[in-house]
C-alpha cells in the first residue's frame, strides 16, 4: 500500500512538473516575444521622434535671421552666443555645427573646432533641404540631421548639423528597456503563479494519472465494453448519450454504422424512449433486471445504475440483457436437475437391491442371493447396453438410464422402443434443451401412471427416439389415466394441472422449447387408457403428417 501511494505521489509530481514546465516555457517565450516586440516598436517610434526633433532644430537654426549673413565677422560672436545658449536649453542635443559653403566650421559646440575645415560627410540637398542619417564625427558615432542654409538672395550658404551621440541615445533608451524588462518579469511571475495553480487543478482532475495512461485506459475500456455480449449505454443528466457499445445498438434495433454520427452525443430518444432513465436520474436508485417496454424490444431486461458526483446524480448507465439468455440458463439448470434426479433415483434403486441381497444372505439363502445378483446384473447390463448403443449422446443416455432406475422404483416398466437410434450429428441441438424436453415427457408419464388407482392395468412407458439427417422424432406412450376430452386444449397452458397447485409447467415448457426451435408437438390421449406424446423436428418438411410418414418409411 505504501509503495502504491509513493508511486501515485511520484505520478502526481511528474504530471504537475510537466504541466508547469510546459506552461512556464510558453509563458517565457510569449513574454520575451511580446516584450521584444514592444521594445522594437518603442525604439522605432522614439527614433522617428528623435529624427523629427533633430530635423526641427536644424531647420529652425537654418532659417533663423542670424543665418542671413553667417560669414560676417561681426555676426560671428553673436552667433556663437546664440547657439551656445540654444544648445544648453536643448538637453537632448549633444552637438550643433554650422558649416559654410566652403566647408569651414563657422560654429561648433566644441569651440576648439570653430574655424577648422570640415572633413566629414558633405550632405546632398538635391531632393530636400533637410534629412537625417547615421554617421561618425570627432565625438564618435552619432545620429545627424542636416539642414541647408540660404542667404537672403536664396543662394546656398552652407548647412547646419544637429547631432545626438549614440551613447546619449543608449542612455535615453535604457529606462524604457528597464520598464519593459520589469513588466515582462512581472508578467512571467504572475503567469507562473497561475500556471502552478492550473497544474495543481489539472493534477487533481486526472487523479494523479498521466495523460497517456488515461488514453490507454480509454482504449482498454472501449475494447472491453465492445467485447461484451451485454449492451451498455451511458447518458448524462440531460439524457444525452455519452457511450453506447455495438451490442446495445443491435439490441435496440439501430444501425451499427450510425453509432458515432447519430447516437453518441445525441439525445437518448434516438435509440429508445427518454423516460427509460427518468426515475434513475430523479431518485438516484439502482435497479436490476427490470423489464421496460420503452426499450422497443420486449426480450430485453435492463440494469439501471446512477452515476453520482458529490452526492448528486449526474448521469446513468444502463446494462441490457437478452431475456432469452436467462431463459436458456433456466433451461440448462432444469436439465441439470433432471440429471441429478435421475442419478438419485438410480442410487435409491441400487440401495433397495442391496437390501434384498442383505436379507437373502441373513436368511442364509446363498443360492437365491447369487441368482438375484446375476439377474439384476444381467438386466442392468442389458438396459444400459441397449440405451448406450441406441443413444450416442452421453447426456441423453445418462438421463434415460437414470429414468429406468426411477421407473423401477415406481413399479413402472420402462421400454426403449425397438429401432431407437439417436446421433447428434443428424440433428444438432443443445444437450440441455434435449434433456429438458425428454425429462419433462418422461416425468409427466410417471405422474400420469401414479394416478391409475381404480384402473386395473400394468404401468408401462414406451419411449422412442429416432434421428436421421435434419430430422428428429421423440415419442412417449404411457398407460396412465389419460386426459379427458374437455381438458385436451388446456394441458399445454402454463400452470394448468389436475395434480394440484404449483404444477402444470412440464408440457408448457416442452411445447415452448419445441416451437422455439421450429419443431411440433402432437398429443393423443384417451381417458382410462393412456397418453401418447410425439415431438418432431424436421427441417425439410413443414407438415406433421409428412414428417411422421418419412420416419415410418
Amino acid at each position: 500500500m505504501k509503495r502504491k501511494k509513493r508511486m501515485l505521489s511520484n505520478s502526481l509530481h511528474q504530471i504537475q512538473r510537466k504541466i508547469f514546465m510546459t506552461q512556464l516555457i510558453l509563458i517565457i517565450l510569449l513574454a520575451v516575444v511580446l516584450g521584444g516586440t514592444g521594445v522594437l516598436i518603442n525604439v522605432h517610434f522614439e527614433t522617428q521622434k528623435r529624427d523629427r526633433n533633430l530635423q526641427n532644430i536644424s531647420q529652425t537654426i537654418a532659417t533663423s535671421p542670424m543665418m542671413d549673413d553667417i560669414t560676417s565677422e561681426t555676426n560671428g560672436g553673436h552667433l556663437t552666443d546664440y547657439l551656445d545658449s540654444l544648445q544648453k536649453s536643448l538637453g537632448d542635443i549633444d552637438v550643433i555645427s554650422i558649416i559654410s559653403a566652403d566647408n569651414k566650421r563657422l560654429y561648433h559646440s566644441n569651440h576648439d573646432l570653430i574655424g577648422t575645415v570640415y572633413d566629414g560627410t558633405i550632405p546632398s540637398f538635391d531632393d530636400t533641404d533637410f534629412y537625417t542619417e547615421d554617421s561618425s564625427g570627432p565625438s564618435g558615432k552619432q545620429r545627424r540631421a542636416y539642414a541647408a542654409i540660404y542667404d537672403e538672395n536664396g543662394n546656398y550658404a552652407g548647412f547646419v548639423i544637429s547631432v545626438m551621440l549614440r551613447e546619449s541615445i543608449k542612455k535615453e533608451m535604457l529606462p524604457t528597456m528597464l520598464v519593459f524588462a520589469l513588466i515582462t518579469v512581472a508578467a512571467v511571475l504572475m503567469e507562473v503563479i497561475v500556471s502552478a495553480e492550473l497544474s495543481e487543478n489539472i493534477k487533481k482532475k486526472l487523479h494523479g494519472y498521466e495523460p497517456d495512461v488515461f488514453s490507454a485506459m480509454y482504449r482498454i475500456r472501449d475494447n472491453i465494453l465492445e467485447s461484451l455480449a451485454e449492451g451498455v449505454i451511458a447518458i448524462d443528466g440531460n439524457n444525452r448519450v455519452q457511450f453506447i457499445n455495438s451490442s446495445a445498438v443491435k439490441m435496440l434495433g439501430c444501425e451499427v454504422s450510425s453509432v458515432e454520427q447519430d447516437i453518441v452525443g445525441g439525445s437518448l430518444e434516438a435509440v429508445c424512449d427518454p423516460g427509460v432513465f427518468e426515475t434513475t436520474l430523479l431518485m438516484g436508485e439502482k435497479e436490476f433486471g427490470a423489464h421496460d417496454a420503452r426499450l422497443r424490444n420486449s426480450n430485453l431486461l435492463i440494469d439501471r445504475i446512477p452515476i453520482t458526483k458529490d452526492g448528486e446524480t449526474v448521469g446513468a448507465v444502463g446494462i441490457l440483457h437478452n431475456r432469452e439468455e436467462y431463459i436458456k440458463l433456466m433451461e440448462d439448470l432444469a436439465g441439470t436437475r433432471y440429471l441429478v434426479d435421475s442419478m438419485r433415483a438410480n442410487n435409491h434403486d441400487f440401495t433397495n437391491k442391496l437390501h434384498v441381497i442383505l436379507g437373502l444372505l441373513q436368511m442364509e439363502m446363498y443360492d437365491e442371493a447369487a441368482s438375484y445378483i446375476e439377474n439384476i446384473t444381467i438386466v442392468q447390463r442389458e438396459t444400459i447396453s441397449k440405451i448406450m448403443s441406441a443413444v450416442k449422446e452421453p447426456a441423453v443416455a445418462a438421463l434415460l438410464i437414470g429414468k429406468t432406475a426411477r421407473a423401477s422404483e415406481l413399479n413402472v416398466k420402462f421400454i426403449l422402443r425397438e429401432g431407437s437410434e439417436f446421433s447428434k450429428n443428424d440433428y444438432p441441438m443443445p444437450n440441455e434443451t434435449l434433456v429438458t424436453i425428454i425429462g419433462n415427457l418422461i416425468d409427466n408419464a410417471f405422474d400420469a401412471m401414479n394416478e391409475t388407482a381404480g384402473f386395473e392395468k400394468p404401468k408401462e412407458l414406451i419411449f422412442g427416439i429416432y434421428s436421421k439427417p435434419n430430422a428428429l422424432l421423440i415419442t412417449a406412450n404411457d398407460t396412465g389415466v389419460g386426459i379427458r376430452a374437455e381438458d385436451m386444449d388446456k394441458v399445454f397452458e402454463n400452470g394448468y394441472s389436475t395434480k394440484g397447485t404449483g404444477r402444470g409447467t412440464g408440457l408448457y415448457q416442452v411445447r415452448r422449447l419445441v416451437e422455439n426451435l421450429g419443431g411440433q408437438v402432437h398429443l393423443d390421449s384417451q381417458y382410462g387408457t393412456g397418453t401418447s406424446v410425439t415431438v418432431i423436428f424436421d427441417k425439410q418438411r413443414s407438415s406433421y403428417a409428412a414428417s411422421i410418414q418419412s420416419f415410418d418409411r
